[in-house]
């Protein structure tokens, strides 16, 4: 069939002509919002120092005033209570009748109450977040991790529904589709009156980002040639992520108010819209589903372009023909029909599920770190730049498996030494977990196109956006590995380092894809080695 040689019979495009260099780039700017609103939620669900608040009509003299909310130990410093003060009918009879405190009365015996008139926010690092808006603090603290939590429900299901309408839809009229909702829901989020429409407007947001990474990646792959696909699936596009990364906290240390923020993250979306007419389908897509002359048709476009000659019928009808005769429908149950295609998509969920992990809970652990909560989210963020640039020559010189081997074990190794450095040390592990967020980032980098690889075109987005899936069932839970935290400092690091050492042991059972053409059927699928050795002695 005339897929099996599709990269043969455009080589005449040429690896990086004007057509290619527009691609790449369009392509790479449809991420930049992706980055800058993933990890958002570290701002604006930011939690500011708080206490009680006492109500101005409360006739409390000032010195009880400053005596009203209990002292409380943390990290080794008496700060005020969060959540609870002393009873508030108690402190104004004290008052009334002039008692003078600590002189007059043991503070500490008096009855404690919760907050029932509210919260004092600390307004210095943050004019207002979901938090001080709506009061998620205290009996409400668990809203905030939920929030991110619901979010990567939204990616979830995403991944799940996104890829099977891309690979019957097309690449393109999803990246574009999901382009424009995330915009606009974007925007729909600065206006949301409680916890809960925030939640659900988040909820869609989740679901479009991860719809339209997938999607401007697998085109990506598909149209570029083998050259410039591998480094527009390790660098190009993850380069894009981490500029939008890095531009987060630039923009939050200026907008310090979370509706504002929100509006400004919905803005660059808007500028990506125009670029709709110069982006193609994606002639391999349009292969798989027998559209012979329109991927014909785009190839003469992109070849008139570069300025190349091009082939007076490109794919030659015997090929057609055969192909029409194989064409069929697929879904995502493809995805476990056989033995070893089975264990390749278990195995691999797995391995995305602990990198999403890693990955993740590093990213949000970044407003635990002492130091400035700004400067160290942009450090996040820069060290990925390095891991992308590095994760190029690694995929291009090195098996697929042992750069997910080595980059896994890294990341979990450096976590488990964290867990051991002393508090006074905290730069040692701000540094270990920079290194640990870099492992993650050069694993991350190298799966997607890893995954590309191993799938065929008719289940290749399916296939990723499945793998996805699997990855937000551990975002999902990363939030949760670093609320562990608060009950026993080292449990995440220990945790999370062990399950990336075993997903990195784990990645040595797949199939090797290196120097390999991509599979265009599930037939030129490759199978892992105790699959295939029992394929054999069955048909023996």
């Amino acid at each position: 069939m005339y897929e099996t040689n599709y990269d043969d019979v455009t080589e005449f495009l040429g690896d990086w002509g004007p057509f290619q260099k527009r691609i790449s780039l369009l392509l790479c700017m449809s991420i930049l919002p992706n980055g800058l609103f993933v990890f958002s939620i570290v701002f604006l669900a930011a939690t500011p120092p708080h206490h009680c608040a006492i109500p101005p009509n409360a006739n409390i003299s000032a010195e009880w005033i400053n005596y009203s909310i209990p002292l409380e130990e943390d990290n080794g410093e008496m700060r005020y209570s969060k959540c609870t003060r002393y009873k508030l009918d108690v402190i104004k009879l004290l008052s009334d009748n002039g008692s003078v405190p600590g002189i007059d009365v043991n503070i500490t015996e008096i009855e404690q109450e919760s907050c029932t008139d509210g919260w004092e926010y600390d307004r210095e690092r943050y004019v207002s977040t979901i938090v001080s808006e709506w009061d998620l603090v205290c009996s409400d603290a668990w809203k905030v991790p939920m929030t991110t939590s619901i979010f990567l429900i939204g990616w979830l299901i995403g991944s799940l529904i996104s890829g099977q309408l891309s690979d019957r839809f097309g690449r393109k009229i999803i990246l574009f589709g999901t382009m424009g909702v995330q915009t606009l829901f974007t925007f729909f989020l600065s206006f949301s009156t409680s916890w809960l429409m925030f939640s659900a407007l988040l909820f869609v947001v989740g679901f479009t980002i991860i719809s339209k990474y997938v999607a401007a990646f697998v085109l990506g792959a598909e149209i570029l040639s083998p050259r410039i696909r591998m480094i527009y699936s390790t660098v190009g596009i993850t380069i894009f992520f981490a500029v939008g990364y890095m531009l987060l906290p630039l923009m939050a240390f200026f907008i310090r108010d979370w509706r504002m923020l929100l509006i400004a993250m919905a803005v660059p979306g808007v500028f990506n819209f125009p670029i709709w007419r110069f982006i193609p389908e994606s002639p391999r897509w349009l292969l798989s589903q027998g559209r012979v002359e329109d991927a014909e048709a785009i190839l003469r476009g992109a070849a008139k372009m570069n300025r190349v000659t091009t082939l007076e019928v490109i794919f030659q009808p015997l090929q057609e023909e055969n192909h029409m005769k194989n064409l069929k429908r697929t879904n995502i149950c493809d995805l476990v029909k056989s033995n070893s295609i089975r264990w390749i998509t278990i195995m691999l969920g797995f391995v995305w599920m602990i990198i999403c992990i890693g990955y993740f809970a590093l990213s949000l652990n970044t407003s635990n770190l002492s130091g400035d909560r700004f400067l160290n989210f942009f450090f996040s963020g820069a060290v990925e730049v390095p891991a992308y640039i590095l994760s190029w020559p690694l995929f291009h010189f090195c098996p697929r498996r042992l750069c997910l081997f080595a980059m896994l074990s890294f990341g979990g190794a450096v976590l488990l030494v964290t867990q051991l450095i002393p508090r006074d040390f905290s730069s040692v592990s701000i540094a270990l977990e920079m290194m640990g967020k870099f492992g993650f980032s050069v694993a991350f980098c190298i799966v997607y196109p890893f995954t590309a690889e191993l799938y065929p075109t008719v289940l290749r987005n399916t296939a990723i956006g499945a793998c996805c899936m699997a990855c937000r069932l551990g975002g999902i839970a990363a939030p949760y590995f670093v609320y562990l935290g608060t009950y026993y400092k080292s449990l995440p690091y220990i945790l999370m380092g062990s399950l990336c050492v075993f997903g990195g042991l784990l990645s040595l059972l797949l199939p090797e894809t290196y120097g390999m053409p991509l599979p265009e059927t599930i037939d030129h699928m490759q199978t892992i080695q105790r699959c295939k050795k029992k394929q054999t002695s069955n048909i023996i």
